[in-house]
């Protein structure tokens, strides 16, 4: 079913994690921003939702893809 991430280059998944992680730069990114809102539990705008998703998903995305090839290569 994830065979396409596991085919999928390292680059094109590091660069727009990367990007969106620090994206905009100032005053704060929206990743930490929405973090920082979904802590303190007022995250409830759905464009604030949809933000976080956008803005972590190449992250999630990266993760995954880490697991599945430290799952992998364990004897």
């Amino acid at each position: 079913m994830l065979s396409w991430l596991d085919r999928l280059p390292w680059i094109w998944l590091l660069l727009p994690a990367a990007w969106l992680a620090i994206a905009p730069i100032t005053p704060e990114p929206h990743l930490v921003e929405k973090l920082r809102l979904l802590v303190q539990g007022a995250l409830v705008r759905p464009l604030d939702i949809f933000d976080l998703a956008m803005h972590a998903t190449p992250m999630l995305l990266v993760a995954l893809k880490l697991w599945r090839q430290w799952r992998t290569r364990r004897p």
